[in-house]
């Protein structure tokens, strides 16, 4: 594949230190699940799983093993690692005005693009990264891109525990922006009005179980169901089936040997970029996980908005100059993290293949699309 650097983008102190810069106007759009099908099939709206802590003291879990994904949607539907994003999304708002939105994106890359910005966010340090970025009329879709989407591992490997998740999608503003967000959820927690819909059988089988294809077919979301094709120029497939979650509801699992203990400033940029405003911190020695808490964490989230308002001043530059850059450019491109020169290297590439399916291409244009199915 041909490419030409067309910029190089470093580090800019914001002008104005007096615009506030916070996430406002969250809102719940819809969520998906990955389902096992010999084709790529996902389950709308799906539903993370109901978390449910174990009575006793202490808990004996098995590690992950075998296929574990590094980037799923990418892994399963390598096409088109967005299209789940934009099918869960017109299923739920058929009508939903995509021109009103300057930027969709992965978690993923935002939080990347935090890192380049302020490099100490990041407890591992900030590594090369990749994000490729088209520009159709005004908005901008920012694709996660890894040299690796899954590895296999061993069973005398350790990779942690826990790494199957629900996709779930919000829209916010920010810094003047629109932005609609995917990112990954590891569960939610049950409120009155959830639990009530739950039976006690149902609650027991899913704290009993401990693998995510059980849970799925609690939920009403095994791949028995019939799906019927996303569009006849893509090979997604959709199962209707699953409850949506609010976000209020949602919640983070992050779980480490007890020896280390995780600092909360370690999660907080992840959790803000999502506004998820439960997390479990679990630990385990071997295995054996001691009972976790469930945190409520928005008080934190907003102290960290505020104490990091220079930093979120260069991020809002930063990506707004990214979108100008590319969309000046041919509206396609390359964005690139050379830790050699510590800047982001805008490549156009001269062959790049479209982000999406020429249907969904036409709600771009049209400002009311209405997706049936």
């Amino acid at each position: 594949m041909a490419s030409i650097k067309i910029a190089e983008i470093s580090r800019r102190d914001p002008e104005d230190l007096f615009a506030r810069v916070s996430i406002t106007d969250v809102k719940h759009l819809s969520s998906y699940n990955w389902i096992e099908a010999s084709i790529p099939t996902i389950a709308v709206p799906g539903s993370p799983a109901l978390w449910t802590p174990p009575q006793a003291a202490q808990r004996q879990v098995k590690k992950d093993s075998g296929l574990i994904y590094i980037a799923q949607n990418a892994a399963r539907h390598p096409e088109s690692p967005l299209e789940p994003l934009f099918r869960a999304l017109y299923i739920a708002h058929p009508t939903f005005d995509i021109q009103s939105v300057d930027l969709v994106t992965d978690r993923n890359n935002i939080r990347k693009l935090l890192s380049f910005v302020n490099p100490s966010l990041d407890k591992n340090g900030l590594e090369p990264f990749t994000i490729e970025v088209e520009v159709t009329k005004d908005t901008a879709i920012f694709c996660r891109w890894e040299t690796t989407t899954f590895e296999v591992v061993g069973p005398r490997q350790y990779k942690g525990f826990g790494h199957e998740f629900e996709k779930a999608i919000i829209s916010y503003r920010l810094g003047g922006m629109k932005l609609v967000v995917r990112y990954e959820t590891d569960g939610y927690i049950a409120g009155p009005s959830k639990a009530s819909t739950a039976s006690i059988d149902s609650r027991k089988a899913i704290q009993e179980s401990d693998d995510i294809s059980s849970m799925l077919k609690l939920l009403s979301l095994s791949p028995q169901k019939p799906s019927y094709a996303a569009s006849d120029k893509s090979a997604l497939r959709i199962i209707k089936g699953g409850q949506a979650i609010p976000i209020e509801s949602t919640l983070e699992i992050k779980t480490r040997t007890s020896k280390r203990r995780i600092e909360i400033d370690e999660v907080l940029p992840q959790l803000w970029v999502s506004q998820t405003p439960n997390l479990v911190r679990a630990y385990h020695r071997n295995g054996l996980f001691e009972r976790p808490e469930v945190e409520d964490v928005s008080l934190e989230l907003k102290k960290w908005g505020e104490d990091h308002q220079t930093d979120l001043a260069k991020l809002v530059i930063l990506i707004k100059n990214i979108i100008s850059v590319v969309k000046e450019s041919g509206a396609k491109a390359v964005i690139r993290y050379d830790d050699k020169c510590d800047r982001l290297v805008v490549w156009k590439c001269q062959d790049r293949r479209k982000m999406l399916p020429d249907d969904l291409y036409s709600s771009f244009s049209v400002r009311w699309r209405r997706i049936s199915g």
